[in-house]
């Protein structure tokens, strides 16, 4: 008893002589504006329009939470979810779900999180970075392969650059 009691106290003065870094109470983070979502959605909607692809587009926050969703007239049912998801996907692992998909094939260390609920790891979600930043992402879904998803991603993106630098 004696000597769990000492193991006790030793474990409370170890923990007692490494100082505890305070956390700020507050913290400040940029965020995509609803204007500026909508303008991504939009632009990334209107490439794949473009090219002819009827597509969904969905534009997460930062912490992946939906801000809008624009599906084309004739885009498949199953394209809003799969767009969500893949914007949720890439905003929660920060990182594109083409990166992430190369790293949890069957068999990799990473290939458990395919099995997380939610999760959407098929090219076509990209993150949304400002003054190296995570301030959202975009998912899109529909048109013919992840590639074609992505590049219409991206051109959303590139479109509001300049909207998104401070």
């Amino acid at each position: 008893m004696l000597a769990r009691n000492l193991l006790g106290a030793a474990a409370i003065l170890v923990a007692l002589a490494h100082p505890v870094i305070a956390e700020e109470p507050l913290t400040t983070y940029k965020s995509l504006s609803p204007e500026l979502a909508l303008d991504l959605a939009r632009a990334s909607l209107g490439d794949c329009q473009s090219r002819g692809y009827q597509v969904a587009v969905a534009v997460v926050d930062r912490f992946g939470v939906i801000q809008v969703v624009l599906r084309g007239r004739f885009a498949g049912a199953h394209t809003v979810s799969t767009a969500s998801g893949k914007a949720w996907t890439a905003a929660t692992f920060r990182t594109s779900t083409t990166e992430l998909n190369a790293v949890s094939q069957p068999g990799m260390m990473q290939a458990g999180i395919r099995d997380l609920p939610g999760t959407v790891i098929i090219g076509g979600g990209l993150i949304v970075e400002a003054g190296g930043s995570l301030v959202g992402a975009v998912g899109v879904s529909g048109a013919p392969g992840r590639d074609a998803d992505e590049a219409c991603a991206k051109a959303g993106i590139d479109a509001i650059r300049d909207k998104l630098e401070f």
